[in-house]
């Protein structure tokens, strides 16, 4: 089913992502997380994509199993990074052929020091759109910024950017993670202000490690509530006082994000059952949510 019809639907869609292992070991440790969270009834389920271009066919692979084996619908990560034209159409082909009709197109991170104005056939995510729409028979999402993407210089710029994806084919759009539902839904008035009418769905990512969310929000340009962060601080060395910490926050957001008529939620589940499992369940029990 494509993604963009599940958006339509009068309920909130719940979603989870995934990244594949770097061992078989590990890959059938994701499957088995991936079954435990398939009782929770998501929508569907996304994997990323990662920058060693060897190893993207572990995403494509576990994208098709998922859909395959477990019954789930699936969606691709897709990016730009070393693809020619011809590659990024036998990937994209293969995809259909295996039954996968969804991808999310993303320029994908460049590798360390390489020169970003360096010729290549796709130089931004846009240009992945544009040739997905082309090849046909794929729903495409996007990525969205609520705090801007790290290398935008002003909200403008980040939101033509945006724009130009959705009139080149995008049918929804997924944020990165932020922990301020405020970042959230100043994106999407400015959004609607500019025209952009597609789904524009929030993603969430539940604590589990401060230093590892630490890095990550340094790398993104993630804003930690100042409280929230103190709390986690105060915590951090305490597994299971950050886990409950972090489910917290998560679901007082989630909360407030579907309260507000958001289409769904993005799980970021950093390929762990326990936080997503907690939290979806405890909002479909709060908030009366069907399966």
């Amino acid at each position: 089913m494509r993604i963009a019809e599940l958006y339509t639907r009068d309920r909130p869609i719940f979603s989870f992502e995934f990244f594949p292992p770097r061992t078989p070991k590990g890959g059938e440790s994701l499957l088995r997380t991936i079954k435990e969270l398939a009782r929770l009834r998501p929508g569907f389920v996304s994997v990323t994509c990662p920058l060693d271009k060897a190893r993207r066919r572990d995403t494509f692979a576990l994208v098709v199993r998922t859909k395959r084996d477990l019954g789930i619908e699936s969606m691709a990560h897709v990016v730009t990074v070393d693809y020619s034209r011809s590659e990024m159409a036998e990937v994209l082909e293969g995809l259909r052929r295996e039954g996968i009709e969804n991808i999310l197109a993303l320029r994908g991170d460049l590798p360390e020091g390489a020169d970003p104005d360096a010729p290549r056939d796709f130089r931004h995510g846009v240009d992945l759109v544009r040739f997905a729409r082309d090849v046909g028979g794929l729903c495409i999402g996007g990525a969205a910024h609520p705090e801007m993407h790290p290398s935008s210089t002003d909200w403008q710029g980040e939101i033509r950017h945006a724009a130009e994806k959705v009139e080149a084919g995008c049918e929804f759009l997924v944020t990165q993670l932020f922990f301020d539902n405020a970042d959230y839904f100043r994106y999407v008035e400015r959004a609607r202000s500019a025209g952009i009418e597609v789904p524009i769905v929030p993603g969430i990512m539940p604590v589990g490690s401060v230093p590892g969310i630490k890095r990550m929000a340094n790398m993104n340009g993630n804003r930690i509530p100042a409280g929230f962060l103190a709390e986690l601080e105060a915590a951090e060395g305490d597994d299971a006082a950050v886990h409950e910490l972090g489910v917290r926050h998560a679901t007082q957001q989630c909360e407030d994000l579907l309260a507000r008529g958001v289409p769904g939620i993005h799980f970021y589940t950093l390929n762990r059952s326990p936080a997503t499992r907690e939290i979806l369940s405890a909002l479909r029990e709060r908030l009366a949510i069907p399966d």
